[in-house]
């Protein structure tokens, strides 16, 4: 910094220009640049939310999940309602004689009279019963509905973790490629600065520099699209923080598929909640059958006159509901709760079939991903990756052209992808097994 001083001492000038010119030059973009090179903002790595925590919260807030759970709770209060009687109903009377003024005739004529009476419906026996063994039945087959969408959610859940997952894995796959990439630029570039190489190998280089940028923009395109899937899954707000998800890790499968498949008959709720359905349907055609015999009604009444002159009356009445009309009430009732039993066990068959189905295609996807895998990481890419540092070396001695060493350089990046969506898909697959049966794979499989 230049300092002025004046012979006349005066120090005015001195700190004049200390005060103008000491804040421009502590916030120039010089000053700022070479401290902010010296001592760096420290960068904070995101912090990675466990697969566990992200279902907990999807079980807790998923609107889905909560609505079937309302559903089933209503369902729950039915059965008493309609296995209760009816209300009784109670009546108050007053006969007049000889004129429609209130009490007239009560003290001259045994006519006259005011009477309380109270009257209950009865439905045969065991109706009320059926009643609420059929509603029963309804609240179990909802809890199994229940059990169906909170199993349904969690396994979208998952799979939408999972594509994050090999998104974020991918995305650091690209980046890091772009250092061989790099590599194969440059090498372009030293052969034709040399007159050895063409610029068309150049300008191919940078060609496919471009096409991993567009890449690299696609996949923050579908990070974009799997974070505001799971937010929604989660009942966050679009405007919350990203989620990071853990690396991805292939889990162990420590089942046969028969046992698999044991599980999924014992545990699956589509398959539970169609045995209720039978349940219900068969006490449904009991029920039909209860409906050809009569109901019932008793009414009992007390009658006063004048207590001076005549007794009290007492009145027992039954009343018999008969049903007359069975050709063309009761009778199709029957017969459309058996066609409703048929109907049940058709769909028990059906969702037993389309359940064992789903198993074998997901079992056979998790094994058959699993043997890829393998053949992945023992010789696929270890091998592509050796064989693009030998081009590499090839082409920068001349002993190979340019084409060659880029399909190399492809290879690498294509067989990395390859890997990591294979690893996805096949913790998708297991996520879906453990939608089918019940089972943890993910807290119980090993990480390999």
């Amino acid at each position: 910094m230049l300092f002025i001083w004046r012979k006349n001492g005066t120090t005015r000038f001195l700190f004049r220009f200390i005060a103008i010119a000491l804040p421009a030059l502590l916030f120039s973009p010089l000053f700022v640049t070479a401290s902010s090179a010296q001592n760096p903002m420290p960068q904070h790595e995101p912090t990675v939310t466990p697969l566990s925590e992200v279902l907990q919260e999807a079980e807790r807030n998923n609107p889905q999940i909560q609505a079937a759970q309302q559903g089933w709770k209503a369902a729950q209060q039915v059965p008493t309602q309609v296995s209760t009687l009816p209300d009784p109903q109670f009546q108050l009377q007053q006969v007049n004689v000889g004129s429609p003024r209130p009490f007239a005739g009560y003290t001259n004529s045994n006519f006259a009279y005011v009477g309380l009476g109270v009257s209950q419906d009865l439905p045969y026996p065991g109706k009320l019963r059926l009643k609420g063994e059929i509603a029963k039945r309804d609240a179990d087959v909802l809890q199994q509905q229940l059990e169906s969408v909170r199993r349904s959610v969690l396994a979208a859940v998952k799979a939408s973790y999972f594509q994050l997952a090999y998104l974020s894995k991918t995305l650091r796959i690209l980046e890091s490629d772009g250092e061989l990439l790099d590599q194969t630029e440059k090498a372009a570039d030293a052969r034709y600065r040399s007159g050895r190489g063409v610029q068309q190998d150049l300008l191919r280089a940078q060609l496919e520099q471009t096409k991993l940028l567009r890449e690299i923009t696609m996949h923050h395109l579908e990070v974009a699209k799997a974070q505001a899937q799971l937010k929604e899954l989660l009942n966050r707000t679009q405007s919350s923080p990203d989620i990071e998800p853990a690396d991805l890790s292939e889990t162990a499968l420590p089942y046969t598929y028969d046992e698999l498949l044991a599980a999924t008959k014992a545990q699956n709720p589509e398959i539970a909640g169609a045995e209720k359905m039978i349940e219900k349907q068969k006490l449904q055609v009991d029920l039909a059958h209860k409906d050809f015999y009569p109901d019932f009604n008793l009414q009992y009444m007390w009658q006063r006159t004048d207590p001076a002159q005549y007794r009290a009356y007492y009145m027992l009445s039954v009343g018999v509901r008969l049903p007359i009309y069975r050709g063309r009430k009761q009778r199709p009732e029957l017969a459309q709760a058996e066609a409703e039993l048929s109907r049940s066990r058709t769909e028990l068959e059906v969702q037993s079939q389309q359940a064992a189905s789903e198993l074998k295609v997901q079992y056979e996807t998790a094994q058959k991903s699993a043997e890829l895998l393998k053949i992945y990481k023992e010789g696929l890419l270890p091998q592509a990756r050796a064989g693009f540092q030998a081009g590499i070396a090839a082409y920068q001695n001349n002993r190979q052209d340019f084409q060659s060493l880029l399909s190399s350089f492809l290879d690498v990046l294509h067989l990395d992808e390859d890997y990591w969506q294979n690893t996805a898909e096949r913790e998708t697959a297991l996520a879906r097994l453990e939608q089918l049966t019940g089972m943890s794979l993910h807290d119980e499989g090993a990480k390999q």
